[in-house]
């Protein structure tokens, strides 16, 4: 029950912030906020301060922030209207919600590498039989220490150094702590045909090691903590375009590589299993996600009315009301079908009689 309830919770913050972003950037542009909802449906509750009804509202999914003269045909030319203000203004309007979502996620990366992130220590945990470091000696138990002289403390620094090192093609030099005695090995990579996370077969040097499951709470101070929440942010971002246009052009498959909603809220379950840690870089990943995906060029997400904002622009007049609909609403349905069939493979994946 306490899982389902952190799943709820973290869907309402993300929301909260992302809707919270559309209403600042609407009062700053002096815009007439009507309702701030958090939840869809039939208003519960809320308090009315400056024009603007904050409500709790009965589903708890979803929430919205209504604007003044937001929809064209309730639009009645005043000043504090959304279609009134010039196109710049209601650029920013839309794109803050995603741009708050990515800030969030910058804070919440942040905040995990000042309390503790999650890492692999150096320690060896598995030793591939006919592989180089095999035939080498390295053994389960073995703490790698530095590659080539350069200091290893975690399995990442040892997976990047095997990478960056390799390029010249020759052997390896792993210093190596064994108990209480410190040994040297040369090893020379093997080069694999292996998968990515995009399910692309690459060549990668491999020596023929795997982790140990001793897991690391490795903590930085501020300054640092910043420093790697935004170099994770915008590596991860990297990612996740390059996902999208591997999508896009067919080099990944939709069936096994997209979650919805379903998907999402089983992660944010097991996370929330896991504790605190985990929870908090679950919800980065998806305050990310979210930002990205709100600001594709697609009708109905805001990345959609940037477009006809772009369009409006250049032309000097709005596209018409009329085109406007008529290419949302092929849209809505477009987006409501890909909804449908990636939670569909959300519950084959996840749900234990969709197995």
């Amino acid at each position: 029950m306490l899982t389902w309830i952190a799943v709820l919770v973290v869907f309402s913050i993300l929301i909260f912030i992302h809707e919270a972003g559309h209403l600042s950037a609407a009062k700053k542009a002096g815009i007439a906020v009507e309702a701030f909802s958090i939840g869809m449906g039939r208003r519960l509750f809320g308090v009315k301060i400056g024009g603007t009804d904050y409500r709790i509202s009965m589903i708890p999914f979803g929430g919205y922030c209504k604007m003044a003269g937001e929809d064209p045909s309730e639009a009645r030319g005043e000043d504090y209207e959304f279609s009134s203000k010039p196109v710049g203004h209601r650029f920013w309007v839309v794109a803050a919600g995603s741009v708050t979502n990515y800030v969030f996620a910058f804070i919440l990366f942040s905040v995990i590498f000042m309390i503790g992130v999650p890492t692999l220590s150096n320690e060896v945990g598995d030793v591939l039989k006919d592989y180089p470091a095999a035939r080498a000696g390295i053994q389960v138990g073995d703490e790698i220490l530095s590659i080539n002289g350069i200091k290893v403390e975690y399995w990442e620094d040892i997976v990047g150094t095997i990478k960056k090192e390799s390029a010249s093609g020759g052997a390896l030099n792993l210093e190596i702590i064994r108990g209480e005695t410190l040994l040297e090995f040369d090893v020379k990579p093997d080069i694999s045909r292996v998968k990515n996370i995009f399910g692309q077969t690459i060549s990668r040097p491999m020596i023929g090691i795997a982790p140990a499951s001793k897991i690391l709470s490795v903590s930085y101070d501020p300054l640092r903590a910043v420093y790697f929440g935004g170099k994770r942010l915008l590596t991860l971002t990297a990612m996740t375009y390059k996902g999208i246009w591997l999508l896009l052009t067919g080099g990944m498959p939709v069936k096994t590589s997209v979650s919805g909603p379903i998907g999402i809220a089983h992660l944010i379950k097991q996370a929330a299993h896991l504790g605190i840690v985990p929870l908090l870089l679950i919800t980065a990943h998806i305050s990310m996600a979210l930002a990205i995906f709100n600001l594709l060029p697609f009708p109905v997400l805001d990345g959609g009315h940037i477009i006809f904002l772009a369009i409006e622009k250049v032309r000097g007049r709005p596209v018409s009301v009329k085109v406007q609909e008529a290419i949302t609403q092929v849209a809505l349905i477009l987006l409501l079908a890909f909804v449908l069939f990636v939670s569909w493979q959300d519950v084959l994946k996840f749900v234990r009689w969709g197995k």
